[in-house]
């Protein structure tokens, strides 16, 4: 499957979700994709699950020494003139409920003014760091932040964005070059996801007639959350992947979760 790439051209990212494990493989140069999903088995742990990956996947025997890992887990957003890293583990442990099993990481933001610390399972980056010689840890929603930031400069009306992924929901907005408001929420209903969103958008005091919402991702019940959501709003856009990063190689490949489409497509 994955004859065509050659480990001194590849680079290899690998996505750990909630439930989920991917690994990717791209040459660099050229449009050469493998897309390979692992069917995660309930009741062990991730690590267990990587580590039998490394024994049975296509990719990862003859991966690169150096990897990309996308992570989705929860983050706690710091501005960066607050940020301390000697107290981030705290200010974490104080957010999310606290695991002894886990350590805590963090990426900085810059054309954001914030940074993004999440946590990790150490078993988890164990089996990493035993098969690569440099591990790059990147927290999923990353490379959605950071994109649309930038679509964010276009016209003249404001934006606020909601990520659907794995039963979650992440909305967003930006203010020039910061975060006006960032938060995730359970969204397995469609009629959840509905009223997080107006509660948002309610909060954010943006207007029904001209402000734009921008959905993304694997919107369950996409029709009916559309439908209704323009019962309220008039300006509701589902982003279509293929169309917005120009065909690019990645969004014809069935099954990639649209972070990992816009870290391939547009970096992180």
């Amino acid at each position: 499957m994955a004859d065509n790439l050659s480990p001194s051209t590849q680079r290899l990212t690998i996505r750990i979700g909630r439930g989920t494990l991917a690994m990717l493989v791209q040459n660099t140069g050229s449009d050469d994709i493998v897309y390979e999903p692992y069917v995660v088995r309930s009741g062990v742990s991730m690590a267990a699950n990587l580590r039998e990956a490394f024994k049975t996947s296509d990719l990862l025997p003859q991966a690169p020494p150096r990897a990309r890992v996308l992570l989705d887990s929860d983050v706690l957003m710091v501005p960066v003139e607050q940020f301390d890293e000697k107290s981030m583990a705290d200010m974490h442990n104080h957010a999310f409920p606290r695991n002894e099993q886990d350590a805590i990481y963090y990426n900085v933001l810059p054309d954001l003014n914030a940074v993004a610390v999440f946590s990790m399972n150490k078993d988890l980056r164990l089996v990493l760091d035993d098969h690569f010689q440099d591990v790059r840890l990147i927290t999923a929603i990353q490379p959605v932040w950071r994109y649309m930031h930038q679509r964010s400069f276009t016209g003249v009306r404001y934006k606020l964005y909601a990520y659907f992924h794995e039963k979650r929901l992440e909305v967003f907005s930006f203010q020039l070059n910061r975060f006006k408001f960032c938060n995730s929420f359970d969204a397995s209903k469609p009629k959840d996801a509905v009223f997080f969103l107006l509660y948002v958008w309610n909060t954010l005091q943006l207007q029904a007639e001209y402000d734009e919402l921008h959905l993304m991702g694997d919107i369950p019940g996409e029709n009916s959350v559309i439908d209704e959501l323009k019962q309220y709003l008039q300006k509701v856009y589902v982003i279509n992947p293929a169309a917005d990063f120009n065909q690019h190689p990645v969004t014809a490949v069935k099954g990639v979760p649209y972070d990992l489409q816009t870290l391939v497509a547009r970096g992180r």
